[in-house]
Parts: structure tokens; C-alpha cells; sequence
């Protein structure tokens, strides 16, 4: 997607959110109301576009390529001290506008987290700006400190719901709230063990199927839910991209609403990718599925 089509994509969508609420009164308190040059859209699209230009550095980005390269597509650009400050403005309408642009479900859905550290465990103790908000927690590669991100997707790579929660919240706490909208059966791993959890979403139209542990009894499972829970790597491939290419996880935040909105706008980067990670079924596993059906 060009930077022009991310563009007129977000501006129909601030138009028409903005269309249907109306305006707020403002407060009379004396202070100058300062308006900012820069529109909603505008920095909506310039913050979504950092995380596909490659870049590793929002400054970087900032000076070197908007201010230096698209000075003419945003005329009304601002010093980058400013644009940090603007950009809390627009947390609330990306994370709308990220779930606008969640994909549809097809009966078939992946549901893990992944750890989003914001500090090294020695400088834990240290550690200011998430002081509040962040908590230790646990993984498969270890004990971090910071945040998960808990991403719901389909066969085809797409994300069908998310949310952030600290460290230390137990993956199976926000699933049910993630998959209302949801139908079908949800493959998970084995962290998503749990009776309660199975009958709640079994109440909700959907099936949570996992693989068991070492020490339980095993459970007879269809050769299609077999063959899902083997392509479960589909969305630890996309946390890999969310992380390396799109960026939504480094130690560098100054403010917990920047890192909210670093995040989403990685998210809004991957669902606008041409080309995501998708189930690529053999001949063999074709044909097995399609006797099942």
C-alpha cells in the first residue's frame, strides 16, 4: 500500500467517526486552545508508515526521511519535539481504527500471547516509566519485564481481535472477551489448558482445542484438528514480524501512551502488508480435509 492509500483509507475513516459523534463543547479554563497545524489523519498516517519504511528510530525517521523527503505531501509539518506531542491525540482513534481493520473470522482461529519487554531484567528495579503498569511475567524464553500482547488470527495471517495486558495476567483471562465476535474453533497451546475456559467459550459457539500435557491422559482428536494445531506456527510467525519488522517491542519509551501507540500503529502496519503469513497445505493434508468436510 502506497503512502497515498494509506492516507485517503484513514481520513474516510477519522470523517466518518468524526461525522458520527458530535462535537464537544470546550471548556472555557482561560488557557490558550493551540490548534495543531498537523490533522488527525495526517499524523495518524505518518506514525503507521514509520513502522513500514524500515526504519529502526522514530527520530531518524522523523528528520531524515518525513521532513526531508515528504515536506511536500504534509505541508504543515511540525518540529519533532511537537509531533511527539500531538501524538497523544490520536491513541484513542488508532486503536478504533485498528479495529476497524481487523479481518473476518472463517471458523478457523490461533489465539497466543507474546512478551513485549520494556527494559532489561537487571534494570528492572530501575525502571521508571512503566513503573505502574508494567509487571514481571513469565514466558517460554524466561522471566521478563513489561507487557503481553494477546493476538487472535485466521488461516490466512489476518488479525481478528488483540489486546495488551501486563506481565503477569494468565493468557487465559482476556480469551473469552477477544473471541465474542468469533465462531468456529480456536487453536491454542498448551498454556491455554482449562476446563472453565473450554466450557465458557463452548457456551459462545466455540471450540478450544489444544494439545495436552505429558503428564494427562490422552484425548482423541480429529485428523483435521491435528493437522490446525501442526500449523499453530502461523502466529508465533507473525509475532516474529511484529517484533523484528514492524518494531512494537524496544526499550526506548519515554511515555506509556507513546508505547500504547507504537504498538497499534505495528499492528495497522502488518494488516495493511500485502503479503502475510498464510496455512500453505500440502497435497496430502488437502485431500485429508477435504474427505473430512
Amino acid at each position: 500500500m502506497s503512502l497515498l492509500e494509506l492516507f485517503c483509507h484513514v481520513d474516510d475513516f477519522c470523517q466518518q467517526l468524526q461525522g458520527s459523534h458530535p462535537k464537544q463543547l470546550t471548556r472555557k479554563t482561560g488557557q490558550r486552545v493551540r490548534q495543531p497545524s498537523l490533522s488527525d489523519s495526517e499524523i495518524m498516517t505518518i506514525v503507521i508508515h514509520f513502522h513500514q519504511s524500515g526504519y529502526r528510530h522514530f527520530k531518524a525517521y522523523y528528520t531524515d526521511y518525513v521532513q526531508g523527503r515528504l515536506a511536500a505531501e504534509f505541508p504543515r509539518l511540525v518540529s519533532y519535539s511537537r509531533f511527539v506531542t500531538l501524538m497523544s491525540r490520536v491513541v484513542v482513534l488508532l486503536w478504533a481504527y485498528a479495529q476497524f481493520c481487523c479481518g473476518s473470522c472463517s471458523g478457523i482461529s490461533f489465539v497466543d500471547s507474546t512478551a513485549l519487554r520494556v527494559c532489561t531484567n537487571r534494570r528492572i528495579t530501575r525502571h521508571k516509566v512503566f513503573a505502574r503498569t508494567a509487571a514481571r511475567g513469565q514466558c517460554s524464553l524466561g522471566w521478563f519485564y513489561g507487557f503481553k500482547l494477546h493476538l487472535v488470527i485466521n488461516e490466512q495471517g489476518e488479525i481478528l481481535a488483540f489486546t495488551l495486558t501486563a506481565g503477569n495476567v494468565d493468557d487465559r483471562k482476556p480469551v473469552p472477551k477477544m473471541v465474542k465476535a468469533l465462531f468456529g474453533k480456536l487453536f491454542g497451546d498448551k498454556g491455554y489448558l482449562s476446563q472453565p475456559l473450554f466450557e465458557s467459550l463452548l457456551q459462545q459457539g466455540i471450540e478450544l482445542i489444544t494439545n495436552v500435557r505429558a503428564n494427562m491422559k490422552n484425548r482423541l482428536l480429529l485428523l483435521s484438528d491435528k493437522l490446525l494445531l501442526r500449523k499453530r506456527y502461523i502466529i508465533e510467525t507473525i509475532n516474529d514480524q511484529l517484533k523484528n519488522q514492524s518494531q512494537i517491542e524496544h526499550s526506548r519509551h519515554r511515555s506509556p501512551v507513546n508505547f500504547v501507540i507504537n504498538v497499534i500503529a505495528g499492528l495497522l502496519a502488518y494488516m495493511w502488508q500485502p503479503k502475510k503469513p498464510a496455512i500453505n497445505w500440502s497435497s496430502h493434508e488437502a485431500k485429508a480435509l477435504a474427505l473430512l468436510r
